[in-house]
């Protein structure tokens, strides 16, 4: 979600309730204490933040739509742990690509990293995974959490009040759209729960074993070649909430100018290095210089996103062990 889809209100509530849960999450991977996982959370981020540049066609439609990952993380690295990885991938992409906005950050939050690893993962992943349908639990789930999310950004939107946006028609325009994108999802996340379980089968566990460093390696090199080349084939179509958005959205909207707006879209451009993951100044030069932008993009998020991901998972499982060895005074 864009900023100029929320009001200051209402994100900033989602700012608390999605900065509530992170905390929650980061108190779970503090009682656990067991760093050996950090690795894994920060090559999946890479990998995670690559496949989110691949925006695929949805045929007949005229729109898009890309793999959000959640379900994948919440099955290979638990829920809070998930939640954790998500939401630094949000934040690469909002603070260094313009990717999302700062003010929405909660709700996309709440949105693609909350629902999906705290309500579809545990409600309808994980039952039919325990009972030996992982296929059905990882289709099944991906659509859930696809479909809670795409009435959520109706929701945020329809109480934001600043689009005036219809709620049935956006609503109708929203869930069918992100019904195939759901199954895509769910597909694909099936398929490599099905590959990195069969390579490595302690994955499966309730609590995976660390990951050792072929696994590591692979997956980081599928985030390279993702990011670096895979990325240029992306469909250029809008994404599902822009193509909702453009079929119901009324004439002559005004975009917001409150203080608020203002001050996170003042801060957005000064930390955004390569705004919509395109070089400066390089549009007109072709699709040369898209690749380039994109290649580059693509390898100096995943690497943001890695070193995000390890460090907090490093300080948030570490934490409690550092403060106890600290010598009293």
């Amino acid at each position: 979600m864009a900023d100029a889809l929320v009001s200051a209100a209402v994100g900033g509530s989602f700012w608390a309730l999605s900065g509530g849960a992170l905390a929650g999450c980061s108190r779970r991977l503090r009682r656990d204490e067991d760093e050996r996982r950090v690795p894994l959370m920060g090559v999946l981020g890479a990998f995670v933040f690559a496949v989110q540049m691949v925006n695929f066609a949805i045929p007949g439609t005229g729109s898009s739509g890309h793999l959000v990952g959640t379900l994948l993380l919440s099955a290979l690295l638990g829920p809070p742990a998930a939640v954790l990885v998500m939401g630094s991938v949000l934040l690469v992409q909002a603070l260094f690509f313009a990717d999302g906005g700062l003010l929405a950050f909660g709700c996309n939050l709440f949105n693609m990293g909350i629902l999906p690893a705290l309500v579809a993962y545990p409600l309808v992943f994980r039952p039919l995974d325990r009972r030996g349908h992982p296929a059905a639990g990882a289709i099944l789930g991906a659509v859930a959490a696809l479909q809670l999310g795409a009435l959520a950004v109706v929701l945020e939107t329809v109480l934001s009040g600043l689009t005036g946006l219809p709620f049935r028609p956006f609503l109708l325009a929203m869930l069918p759209i992100h019904l195939p994108i759901g199954l895509a999802e769910g597909l694909a996340t099936a398929l490599l729960l099905r590959f990195l379980r069969r390579a490595r089968p302690e994955l499966a566990a309730v609590r995976p074993e660390p990951a050792g460093r072929p696994l590591l390696a692979l997956v980081l090199g599928a985030a390279v070649l993702t990011a670096g080349m895979l990325s240029w084939a992306a469909s250029s179509r809008p994404d599902g909430l822009e193509w909702s958005v453009s079929r119901v959205a009324p004439a002559g909207a005004d975009a917001p100018d409150g203080a608020v707006h203002r001050f996170a879209a003042r801060l957005q451009r000064r930390t955004s290095v390569l705004p919509e993951y395109a070089l400066p100044g390089t549009e007109p030069a072709g699709p040369a210089a898209s690749r380039r932008g994109t290649s580059l993009s693509g390898l100096l998020g995943g690497a943001a996103t890695l070193g995000l991901v390890a460090g907090a998972g490093w300080l948030i499982t570490r934490g409690r062990r550092i403060l106890r060895a600290r010598p009293e005074a």
